[in-house]
């Protein structure tokens, strides 16, 4: 294996943490928000609040790993990708930051407003949609080289099929990949009520989810041929995805096994993103930017692995940690203690 694909691996490790944490985070604000329209609060409010608590100072750590490792490995992805995300990046910048903001606020200082709880559940569609612009970038067709600078086309990523299917797909992900854990996460704390409420939701997102990721693929064949025959040749990554998240809606659907049923979901995004992934390569931005043209040189990336591994062996432990003290602490689950990270 050499530098460049241990690199990109390393960061990919990341990126699907970040993936699989923040889209549980993104969804359960959205949900809490959605039961407070709806009349529901008292339902999720508590459970989606339990939940919350210890896990929302530690969902971006993942986040800026990968991104202070992509310039680490990579520095030209500053330079294509730093201007031409400009403005999406600045939006979900300061999304973040009022997500921080309000969650800090609502814990430690008593800050209930419903618009306010409104506004952070929106933050977690934002967000996502926001970030997904840097997938639907690094498929070529949307930036152009002026005076041997990147420039973004906006009216073309804007009116791009292949822009809103990523969009769409993006937020149809967050709410099941959050519905699901939730289920666990309600059942666990033996909340009867919520935890029917969360796995319907569940069962409204898979559909969507599922079809969405297929309509990308079908975009892609028109878009960017030669990343299409990539997915294609991957296509048993994709079969065994399949066969996992029919898994996983099959114990939701029979009110079983719901921690299995999660891990089958993790298990059905790891394929597809793997598939992807590997379809992708070497491109990180079709077709100016490959992972052996814009690599750093050795001495870096050699102590750029050591510290991100390092890395990653500090973190897991601490999420599991995390999981055992408080999420899935007997007396903390299920209300009888009262926390705080």
């Amino acid at each position: 294996m050499t530098l460049e694909i241990l690199g990109i691996t390393v960061l990919g490790m990341f990126l699907f943490g970040y993936i699989i944490v923040a889209s549980i985070d993104f969804g359960a604000g959205f949900f809490n928000a959605f039961s407070t329209v709806t009349g529901k609060q008292h339902i999720l409010t508590k459970v989606i609040q339990r939940y919350l608590s210890p896990v929302w100072e530690v969902t971006n750590v993942f986040l800026v790993f990968f991104f202070v490792g992509i310039v680490g490995f990579f520095p030209k992805t500053a330079f294509y990708f730093g201007s031409t995300l400009l403005v999406p990046a600045s939006i979900a910048i300061v999304l973040l930051a009022i997500r921080g903001s309000y969650y800090a606020f609502s814990t430690y200082g008593g800050l209930k407003h419903k618009r306010y709880t409104i506004l952070y559940g929106l933050t977690g569609l934002f967000i996502p949609a926001s970030l997904s612009i840097v997938l639907t970038i690094s498929e070529g067709g949307f930036v152009r080289m002026e005076e041997k600078r990147p420039v973004l086309d906006f009216w073309s990523l804007f009116t791009s099929p292949l822009s809103w299917s990523i969009v769409v797909l993006s937020l149809t992900a967050v709410l099941y990949i959050s519905a699901v854990f939730l289920t666990w996460y309600a059942h666990k704390a033996k909340d009867e009520e919520a935890t029917n409420l969360l796995r319907k939701y569940a069962l409204i997102w898979a559909g969507p989810a599922i079809i969405t990721a297929a309509g990308i693929i079908v975009e892609m064949r028109t878009h960017n041929p030669e990343h299409f025959k990539g997915l294609i040749s991957l296509w048993w990554l994709f079969a065994l995805s399949v066969i996992f998240f029919a898994g996983s809606v099959y114990f939701i659907w029979k009110r079983q096994a719901y921690g299995l049923a999660f891990w089958l979901m993790v298990g059905q995004f790891t394929f597809a993103f793997l598939a992807y992934g590997i379809s992708h390569y070497p491109y990180l931005m079709y077709p100016y930017l490959t992972i052996y043209d814009s690599f750093t040189n050795e001495s870096m990336a050699i102590a750029l692995v050591i510290a991100f591994v390092a890395g990653l062996g500090l973190l897991l432990p601490s999420l599991y940690l995390l999981l055992k003290l408080f999420l899935f602490n007997k007396e903390y689950v299920q209300g009888k203690r009262d926390d705080h990270a």
